[in-house]
């Protein structure tokens, strides 16, 4: 679903050939004409000369249905696919109003261009202006071109920016209610790549893969720092993010993980639990982890959030949650990373928690320097959906702390 209106637009007649009706190529003129009026509607239609830059055509496609006449008035709604570093990915088709009846489409790649003729940034302006909406779950979606992959992200509020980053193998949804609540902040949640409604591709998995596909995000919403909250392998990410972009990072919350590397053990349980994914799929990958995920009281109290929770981890591609299990596999310890912490640092676990328990969690603030924890009563390893409620007073608590200070 595309969040700009459509547009009325006239056919004349001097756009029509020979035969008294638009042909394919007419319909470029047309569809431009639409874009203009669409920019118009926004930032206005000098937008581009502001920024010294020129959205150059790339490559353009038209399928042509219908013909249409003099004097006609077609319908057309333009939507975003793609949103790259310097390019847009959009399609458009025009409408008969009276009916809906489809009388032509077109796929265009825009790439932005400075005097020289060299890529330059799509401006902020665009960006806002051609959002898509890819989910109406959780709010308003978009996706944005890290580099090899698109990500998905709910971006919601103005202030400091506050980067959550979800669990395996779960997606931006576990903080739905952090999101709606923690205003005064530029709440950025998006989806890791291979997990929720990101771009899964068949490799490229790894905890420093996950770091920079954060960082390029944050340089795509143009935030320099942000408050990193991370939950579970969101944890490991932000630990990543601390060793490569460290001067990204202005404050950490680390809600159900730990430090520590696999032991062989483990290695050998996140080879064998990959071989599931990708032999019996994520509802076999669901029904292991679920007992696990979530504390007792969850599974006996809160049926329904035992079913959203399978349901999430359902959407998420098989190879996604073998690269991310291979990726967990593989990431180095970051024991070594704690006492050289030096930004506000919050430590959040379930009381319930099974996969890295209070104890775990009572380590990790001991080894950093100022470190705060809290314990959530009545939550396992996914105390953001568990207890909601508790979990975001906690953070708001955290985050005013750390704009005072």
């Amino acid at each position: 679903m595309s969040r700009l209106a459509p547009v009325s637009i006239t056919v004349y007649p001097h756009e029509c050939d020979a035969d008294g009706h638009l042909n394919a190529a007419a319909y470029l003129q047309l569809f431009e004409r639409a874009r203009w009026e669409t920019l118009a509607r926004g930032p206005g239609m000098l937008v581009f000369r502001k920024h010294g830059i020129w959205p150059a055509v790339r490559k353009a496609t038209v399928d042509y249905h219908l013909p249409a006449f003099p004097g006609d008035v077609l319908e057309v709604r333009t939507d975003l696919e793609k949103l790259g570093r310097t390019s847009m990915d959009l399609r458009q088709q025009a409408r008969r109003p009276n009916d809906g009846t489809l009388v032509a489409d077109a796929h265009l790649v825009l790439v932005m261009i400075d005097g020289s003729g060299n890529p330059t940034p799509v401006p902020e302006e665009i960006s806002e202006l051609f959002g898509t909406r890819v989910s109406t779950r959780s709010g308003e979606v978009l996706r944005y071109d890290v580099g090899d992959v698109t990500l998905a992200a709910d971006v919601r509020g103005d202030g400091p920016a506050l980067l959550l980053v979800h669990g395996f193998p779960l997606d931006r949804t576990i903080w739905k209610h952090q999101l709606a609540t923690l205003a005064g902040w530029r709440r950025i949640a998006p989806d890791l790549r291979g997990l929720g409604v990101s771009e899964a591709p068949r490799d490229g998995y790894a905890m420093a893969a996950y770091a920079d596909d954060l960082a390029r995000l944050l340089d795509r919403l143009r935030v320099q720092r942000a408050v990193v909250a991370g939950l579970s392998m969101g944890g490991y990410v932000a630990f990543e993010l601390l060793r490569r972009h460290r001067d990204r990072v202005a404050g950490l919350i680390l809600c159900d993980t730990k430090a520590d590397a696999d032991g062989e053990d483990g290695r050998r349980a996140r080879d064998e639990m990959a071989r599931v994914a990708e032999t019996r799929g994520p509802a076999a990958v669901a029904e292991r982890m679920l007992p696990r995920l979530l504390g007792r009281t969850t599974q006996q109290t809160q049926p329904r959030l035992v079913q959203e929770v399978r349901e999430m981890i359902l959407r998420a591609p098989a190879h996604g949650i073998a690269g991310a299990l291979r990726a967990m596999r593989d990431r180095s310890a970051a024991n070594d990373l704690l006492g050289t912490i030096t930004v506000p640092t919050l430590v959040v676990v379930g009381q319930e928690d099974e996969l890295t328990p209070p104890a775990l969690a009572r380590g990790l603030t001991d080894a950093i320097p100022s470190a705060a924890m809290t314990t959530i009563a009545g939550a396992g390893h996914v105390a953001p959906i568990e207890a909601p409620s508790a979990v975001s007073r906690v953070f708001a608590e955290f985050l005013e702390a750390v704009r005072s200070g």
